[in-house]
């Protein structure tokens, strides 16, 4: 039995669909979200901005004693994880293994689409992880910069005109693919999971990478005996902009009320 938190950290309020995984499977964990939403987007930040920023975030969670932490964010998962998770005491994973996994099984004809931010997409390790566990498997991706942008703005609903002509827009070329599986590289992506769907068409699986990689952190955790064993978990939030208007875009990713709870941080802080 282990009391302490879970971590989880993403760019924005995306990672919030991490955790909301997670207190669906584990709902008596304590949560600490961070959100860097001072500087979101990270997609199109340097290599190694992302890993200093990355950096920054679980030094702040580890400050609360976590005791694990998911990185709940496509862009860090490929840019900077494998730079960061052997440097800390705690185990720290991301979202690309349990969605590449999630994606190898599912596909029928061997083509995965990904679609994520443009340092998801331009890193290699969605492809790299896929193809170890699918060897042939083939990946067509693109890009998808305002996505989070649209998400962030609360512009969600799938009848949303402009939505619609961005999703139509970036996803062509994927369904020119002829693609039966595709992997939202984005933990921001699930809130316009709706609008995505209707544009690929029922023949095509998608993989919502948060609820595989909060799965994933649940497994991990049961298997190392670090599962807190029962009670009712609480959820601590903190951001690094305004706190203003985050009780209502925090509902909106967990489907629940959170309240006016989430703290400010400042970047110099962290």
């Amino acid at each position: 039995m282990d009391l302490r938190p879970i971590g989880v950290f993403d760019s924005g309020l995306g990672g919030l669909t991490g955790v909301k995984a997670l207190l669906e499977l584990l709902p008596g964990e304590d949560i600490v979200y961070f959100g860097d939403t001072g500087r979101v987007p990270y997609g199109g930040r340097s290599r190694q901005t992302i890993v200093r920023y990355a950096r920054q975030a679980v030094s702040l969670l580890l400050r609360h004693d976590v005791k694990a932490i998911l990185v709940a964010c496509g862009t860090v998962s490929t840019n900077a994880l494998e730079d960061i998770k052997g440097d800390y005491p705690i185990p720290i994973t991301g979202v690309v293994e349990a969605a590449a996994a999630a994606a190898a099984k599912a596909t029928k004809n061997g083509r995965i689409g990904l679609i994520g931010t443009k340092a998801t997409v331009r890193s290699s390790a969605f492809e790299q992880r896929i193809r170890a566990e699918l060897p042939g498997a083939q990946v067509f991706k693109n890009a998808c910069p305002l996505f989070v942008p649209l998400v962030e703005e609360g512009r969600t609903d799938p009848s949303d005109k402009v939505l619609q002509l961005v999703v139509e827009d970036y996803l062509a070329p994927i369904k020119a693919a002829g693609v039966d599986t595709l992997i939202l590289g984005c933990t921001h992506y699930p809130l316009i999971f709706d609008a995505i769907a209707r544009s690929m068409g029922p023949g095509v699986t998608l993989i919502n990478t948060a609820e595989a990689a909060a799965a994933d952190m649940a497994e991990l955790l049961k298997n190392a005996g670090l599962l807190s064993g029962g009670g009712s978990g609480s959820l601590r939030c903190f951001v690094s902009d305004s706190t203003e208007g985050f009780a209502q875009s925090a509902a909106a990713f967990l489907g629940r009320d959170v309240g006016d709870t989430a703290q400010q941080i400042s970047v110099d802080e962290l």
